[in-house]
């Protein structure tokens, strides 16, 4: 199982890779934030990349890999609610690689924009990720084209750079939150807690509305769950990936359910407070520490702020929603 995991040096050298295209993302010590939890709390800004979301940091070290290889192709095939997408679609471009990616239909319009600006062909099929997925994959079958899962080791070792980043910038960081999509950012928490060493509890969050990686937790295989979520789409998956739960059940502290509801608040607290704009899944940990925030007292607690890519009719409703 650790075999699965990056180490220190993998880490840093994925580090050296993403930092040619941004620099580390800052994590601050919002004071209103903290006075809401009643604790020490740290909010990392991945929504501060170029693509305003962590994922990119996935997408340039599985195509420096792929490089690295020899094994560039010709095209790229992979499905996204948005984040991972722009991640292909940046990384691709930067590689002189063609990219389409798949996405459910009814997806988020500012997203959809934002692949298609960076030289995506978006193909629109699906109710939701699994189905355009599925769709991905017998495209890339079809065209002879590479396919990009939504989880991969080389992702992995790729975002656990921020959080290689977070954990060194705060030392005494005693429980971190993190939301779980697909599994990538949580298992990059594990990876880079574990290759430094340090103390940190590490608690997964789910949408109550797409619980399968919650349930496939508890049960210790993959479990198959509904989606419902409205607000949380980085969330949003329906079919947990068997090698993130591999790492994920050992590792994980706890995970937390939080509704659409919670995330709303959180989003809005998040504004309230730091001015800053978090997507559904950006609020995400916010709304599990507020949940859990009778037990945080007197422990240092990190966010993850994982993206802010929401659209402005969404966003502009959720802030008016008290």
């Amino acid at each position: 199982m650790n075999a699965t995991l990056p180490t220190l040096a993998d880490i840093e050298a994925a580090a050296q890779v993403v930092y040619r295209d941004f620099a580390a993302t800052p994590q601050y010590r919002w004071a209103l934030l903290g006075e809401r939890l009643g604790t020490e709390c740290w909010l990392k800004h991945e929504n501060h990349t170029p693509v305003g979301a962590f994922k990119i940091r996935g997408g340039l070290t599985y195509f420096d890999q792929l490089a690295r290889r020899g094994a560039l192709p010709r095209e790229v095939v992979s499905a996204t609610r948005g984040n991972h997408g722009q991640s292909m679609g940046w990384a691709a471009r930067r590689h002189g690689v063609a990219c389409t990616i798949v996405v459910p239909r009814g997806n988020s319009t500012e997203k959809n924009n934002a692949m298609r600006a960076l030289g995506v062909t978006l193909i629109e099929q699906g109710d939701d990720f699994q189905e355009a997925r599925e769709h991905a994959m017998q495209l890339a079958a079809q065209r002879g084209a590479h396919m990009v899962p939504s989880y991969h080791p080389d992702l992995v070792c790729g975002v656990a750079t921020y959080w290689w980043e977070f954990l060194r910038a705060v030392p005494q960081m005693a429980v971190a939150y993190v939301p779980i999509g697909q599994g990538s950012g949580a298992c990059a928490a594990i990876a880079a807690q574990r290759a430094l060493g340090h103390g940190v509890r590490i608690v997964g969050v789910v949408s109550r509305h797409a619980t399968t990686y919650a349930d496939s937790i508890a049960a210790g295989r993959v479990v198959e769950a509904p989606v419902s979520t409205v607000l949380a789409d980085g969330m949003a998956c329906r079919v947990a990936d068997p090698e993130a739960l591999d790492i994920l059940i050992p590792h994980l502290d706890h995970v937390v359910q939080v509704s659409d509801g919670e995330v709303a608040a959180a989003m809005r607290a998040i504004y309230t407070d730091t001015h800053n704009v978090a997507e559904g899944a950006g609020a995400a940990a916010l709304a599990a520490a507020l949940q859990e925030k009778a037990q945080l007292q007197g422990q240092c607690v990190g966010l993850a702020l994982t993206g802010g890519n929401v659209d402005a009719p969404v966003f502009a409703g959720t802030l008016s929603l008290r």
